[in-house]
């Protein structure tokens, strides 16, 4: 459905799912329309951080005086697409633990053309602060899943999402697993192996630890498999 046709109270209700932490395409089937018509509406009227009902309406009904349509989503299918498979692959990342800042970030540089973007170009992609970008930044590199790399010349960070991420993460995830999984044996062993509470530990422990030694081989073993 076009743009266009967003009365003033889709828009706020639009904001209430933003405020509310929803994702583009809960809120697109609140209002049962397409998710793109619900992308495209807050991103050319401030983010998702600054979507202002009131001002988006006034902005469309000045559009449609000046007689510039918004285009519909229907009018560009391949637009359309690109709009369904980025929320798609966000809500992946975000049931797959991901805060909804972090997927966002990280789902950016994947679709990216190399893979390869700065903090301002996160920022002005996703229109959002370049704090929110530092911060989501700070959390994927220490998960492993993306890698920071330096522009000397222009003197700025490079942030760069490749074939390794997902074989980094797991492997860091793994390691954190296997100490969780030293200390639970160890808590166990002092609490005594005969106790209920001490041999509880341990077992939990002794399975944190096969799963983990199990994750990081598999992880070596499938590191170069062809797509």
């Amino acid at each position: 459905m076009p743009e266009g046709r967003l009365t003033r109270q889709d828009r706020q209700r639009i904001a209430t799912g933003l405020a509310e932490g929803r994702s583009y395409a809960e809120i697109a089937r609140r209002l049962d329309r397409p998710t793109s018509t619900i992308s495209r509406e807050v991103g050319r009227n401030g983010g998702p951080g600054d979507y202002r009902p009131e001002r988006a309406h006034q902005a469309a009904a000045r559009r449609a005086r000046r007689g510039t349509p918004a285009r519909s989503p229907e009018a560009d299918p391949q637009d359309r697409k690109v709009f369904e498979a980025e929320e798609g692959a966000v809500e992946m990342a975000i049931g797959m633990g991901l805060p909804k800042m972090m997927a966002r970030v990280l789902i950016g540089l994947w679709l990216s053309e190399d893979g390869r973007l700065t903090a301002a170009d996160l920022s002005r992609g996703l229109k959002v602060s370049p704090a929110s970008i530092s911060t989501a930044v700070g959390y994927l590199t220490q998960q492993g899943l993306i890698r920071r790399e330096r522009d000397q010349q222009r003197r700025r960070d490079i942030y760069v999402v490749d074939d390794d991420a997902w074989y980094h993460s797991t492997v860091i995830s793994a390691r954190r697993t296997l100490a969780a999984a030293e200390i639970a044996k160890a808590a166990g062993e002092t609490l005594g192996l005969n106790t209920p509470v001490g041999g509880r530990m341990a077992r939990g422990g002794a399975f944190l630890e096969r799963i983990s030694l199990d994750a990081l081989a598999s992880a070596e073993r499938w590191r170069d498999l062809p797509p």
